[in-house]
């Protein structure tokens, strides 16, 4: 037994109810089990009771043993003056106690602690595996709606807090953004380094020619100090330190990463994409926000780094021909990962509910991800055929699941109510 397991059987009231006294031998009817409190007090709030006849309003603290109360300093703290309700797995102190007492240790079902400890050891994908029949479609649904929402409120936070760092430049924060995603993961902190030594206004000075925006996004990463013998990587470096001078520029300190990854995605190819987006494209962010569906963002996204690239993965490295399409995949994950989360965020910031609407509706439109997560979540037998489900099966994995936090999870918490009513 543990404390967060005790509230979890308090709140859903997972005991005998019936003939329910007070150690001290006073009927107890719950009338209200109060509000679970996640900050500091009692544990539930604005309960109701009925002890003996007499209706009590407040609040109810929980403990693995009765001496706990005191070991936690509960007598001396003004916030628990109005607690009505000491409820204990086991009674270990025997004398008089001043706050109703109810001991729950005789009172809860053996096969409900038998299977959330079988949760707890299990060392499968995740905790459940076998027991997901046990979860109905609608509980599913309701609980893959419940991990978008917290997914993009946690994107929300962040993007807010980048949009402090801008003073509030919402184009300026996409662009970061933006360039971050471009990094994927490897390159991501990068990438967005690099993005915050180069400003949105900078880009649009010299957006017209592609061989300066490639030499800002390439410089400003510590990618043309070498010593080259392409006239193309010369005429970037001689670009370069020219806008260097001009602008003022410190470049980023972080290192780059080549190793272990396909060519399509060395941070040259990313990089040089992501410059012809930006010659390609025209207040992008403002696009992103007007645009009618999403495969108008995916046109956008549809750019090809220039000739140079067809022939090269690395500055003055050449190699066979290949064009260097920002792919299908790619364009996906950044819809995803950036303009979706972005969108929403934008929506939340200036309470336009249309846009919260559209971003969810993208999200359902685009295809599932795959993966290892995913491929695994698929062999379960749980269904998800669009990003909205895949990005809600990866958020669940990843914070409930890998957390054994099923007391929190609607499916858990479905399998454990089964314990109790079979």
């Amino acid at each position: 037994m543990n404390e967060r397991l005790l509230q979890f059987i308090w709140q859903h009231l997972y005991f005998q109810k019936d003939q329910l006294r007070t150690y001290d031998g006073l009927p107890v009817h719950i009338l209200y089990q109060g509000t679970l409190n996640h900050h500091q007090g009692p544990d539930f709030l604005h309960a109701r009771l009925l002890i003996n006849q007499i209706t009590w309003a407040g609040n109810i603290e929980l403990h693995l043993k009765t001496s706990d109360w005191n070991k936690h300093g509960h007598s001396n703290d003004e916030h628990y003056n109005n607690t009505i309700l000491h409820v204990v797995w086991e009674h270990d102190v025997h004398e008089t106690q001043q706050i109703p007492l109810i001991e729950l240790k005789n009172r809860v079902s053996a096969a409900l602690l038998n299977q959330y400890n079988k949760l707890m050891q299990q060392t499968t994908f995740i905790p459940c595996e076998n027991q997901l029949n046990k979860a109905g479609e609608l509980v599913w649904s309701s609980w893959k709606e419940r991990m978008i929402a917290e997914r993009l409120y946690e994107k929300n936070e962040k993007i807010q807090q980048l949009l402090k760092e801008t003073n509030g430049h919402w184009e300026e924060t996409f662009w970061q953004l933006l360039a971050r995603n471009f990094g994927i993961t490897v390159n991501a902190d990068a990438f967005e380094s690099v993005a915050k030594t180069i400003t949105v206004a900078q880009l649009a000075k010299n957006k017209h020619q592609i061989h300066q925006l490639e030499a800002l996004l390439l410089g400003q990463a510590g990618l043309l100090n070498e010593h080259f013998t392409e006239d193309y990587p010369i005429l970037l470096q001689k670009e370069y330190l020219h806008l260097q001078k001009k602008y003022k520029l410190q470049p980023s300190r972080q290192l780059l990463s080549f190793l272990r990854m396909r060519p399509s995605n060395f941070p040259t190819i990313r990089l040089a994409q992501l410059a012809m987006l930006i010659h390609q494209s025209s207040h992008l962010f403002s696009k992103i926000i007007e645009a009618p569906t999403i495969e108008t963002i995916q046109q956008l996204l549809s750019v090809t780094a220039n000739d140079y690239w067809h022939y090269h993965y690395q500055l003055n490295q050449p190699s066979a021909y290949r064009k260097k399409q920002l792919g299908k995949v790619m364009i996906e994950n950044i819809l995803i990962n950036t303009i979706i989360p972005v969108l929403f965020a934008y929506a939340l910031h200036n309470n336009k509910e249309q846009l919260k609407l559209k971003a969810l509706d993208w999200l359902q439109q685009l295809p599932v991800e795959k993966n290892s997560i995913t491929k695994k979540w698929e062999a379960t037998g749980v269904q998800h055929k669009t990003a909205y489900d895949s990005q809600a099966l990866l958020y669940l994995k990843k914070n409930y699941c890998n957390q054994k936090h099923c007391l929190n999870c609607a499916i858990g918490n479905s399998i454990l109510k089964k314990e109790i009513t079979s």
